[in-house]
């Protein structure tokens, strides 16, 4: 509703199979969504982290499995999904990197898998996690990087264009658009003075949000008011 209550909820798909589910991203021309799910262990192997499909009537499908999977995004013309995949050696963290798939979303198919930054090689942080990932609505891919208090940003090519701060916070756990005109970057995570409490910091008037731009379309091109007043520190981006 307006109040932002939910009004009921219900399952909408599940399967046996499933791994615990820890993020998703939507593909909205098909009303479909996919799910990463991770099991945590000291020694990862594959079957650890999973890749899924639901369609716009629930039914589920798995595409994949992989080392420990979290972020998850697909691209803003539905061609592209992107999946975070790490991997643990004797309980310490060796590996992190994104994983790009050409996706056919009516299907839900994904081939074509490829890495698509591989962290351990691009900035020697394969030991901090990756967690939630959104793009913006150029296709700009935004990485949160979990403990080193910084959201990486990747064009659609791959290449590195930015790293954002994050003052507040070191460990960021997950990041979206909004604000009045959906081009705020909200970034969530532990409070650095408080690990026992929440933070969010905000990048304001950065880009339109690949969802705002959903959202916008949807309402017939005029972008819903999505306020957040008062929320934490402000980020700074740099190349």
């Amino acid at each position: 509703g307006a109040d932002g209550a939910f009004g009921s909820n219900s399952v909408f798909c599940q399967d046996e199979g499933i791994l615990q589910p820890n993020d998703l991203a939507i593909a909205p021309s098909a009303g479909r969504i996919f799910l990463s799910g991770m099991n945590y262990t000291s020694d990862s192997v594959v079957g650890n982290g999973d890749l899924w499909t639901c369609d716009n009537t629930g039914a589920a499908r798995r595409l994949g499995q992989f080392h420990r999977t979290n972020g998850i995004e697909v691209s803003p013309d539905e061609k592209t999904l992107y999946l975070s995949e790490s991997e643990n050696k004797g309980g310490a963290v060796v590996a992190n990197r994104i994983l790009a798939f050409d996706l056919d979303a009516a299907s839900g198919d994904v081939t074509n898998q490829r890495v698509f930054v591989d962290f351990g090689t691009l900035d020697d942080t394969a030991a901090t996690d990756i967690d939630g990932m959104r793009t913006d609505a150029a296709g700009k891919l935004y990485v949160t990087r979990n403990g080193l208090g910084k959201v990486a940003v990747f064009a659609p090519s791959g290449d590195l264009t930015a790293y954002i701060t994050t003052p507040s916070i070191d460990f960021v756990a997950s990041l979206d658009f909004g604000g009045q005109d959906g081009t705020d970057l909200h970034m969530v995570g532990r409070c650095k003075d408080n690990d026992t409490k929440g933070c969010v910091d905000v990048v304001k008037g950065l880009a339109l949000g690949r969802a705002s731009s959903d959202l916008r379309k949807s309402k017939g091109g005029e972008t819903p008011a999505l306020p957040l007043p008062g929320c934490g520190k402000t980020g700074r981006a740099r190349k």
